[in-house]
């Protein structure tokens, strides 16, 4: 049974949301991990697709958005809608309103809520599914 860790951002941006979600991506990928962001939207997956160039100087994150092919080359970072593919569920970044499905691969669920009420009323809802499911449950409120 994967893990759940709520990171709690105190803005209500989605930009330092989606800041977040690429410091997240960052670490995973230099840690040698793969790792899937479930967005809520393609406008998301976009955004998260920029940012990953961009987000930090020097950086380099390699990924691609998941249109339900997984690439033949080694890209740990995948962006998409969608569940997770097979062999790529083992960190699940989420920033979909809703939990992901299909968790057998699934290690670790990091949730980024920040202080947009929409936001923060989703991710209530996953918390008390998480719970439901009795997964090891972690918050994180993150200053700045």
């Amino acid at each position: 049974m994967p893990e759940v860790s709520f990171y709690i951002l105190s803005s209500a941006s989605e930009q330092e949301r989606c800041l977040f979600a690429c410091k997240l991506a960052e670490k995973a990928y230099r840690s040698g991990e793969y790792l899937f962001l479930q967005t809520g939207s393609e406008r998301q997956s976009r955004m998260l697709d920029d940012l990953l160039w961009t987000f930090r100087a020097g950086s380099f994150v390699p990924h691609q958005i998941y249109s339900g092919e997984v690439p033949a080359n080694a890209n740990r970072i995948l962006i998409g809608t969608g569940d997770a593919p097979q062999n790529r569920q083992k960190i699940i970044v989420n920033l979909s309103p809703q939990p992901p499905e299909n968790l057998q691969q699934t290690e670790r669920i990091l949730e980024i809520l920040n202080a947009d009420e929409t936001i923060k009323q989703a991710g209530r809802q996953r918390y008390r599914h998480y719970q439901q499911l009795q997964l090891a449950i972690t918050t994180h409120k993150m200053n700045g």
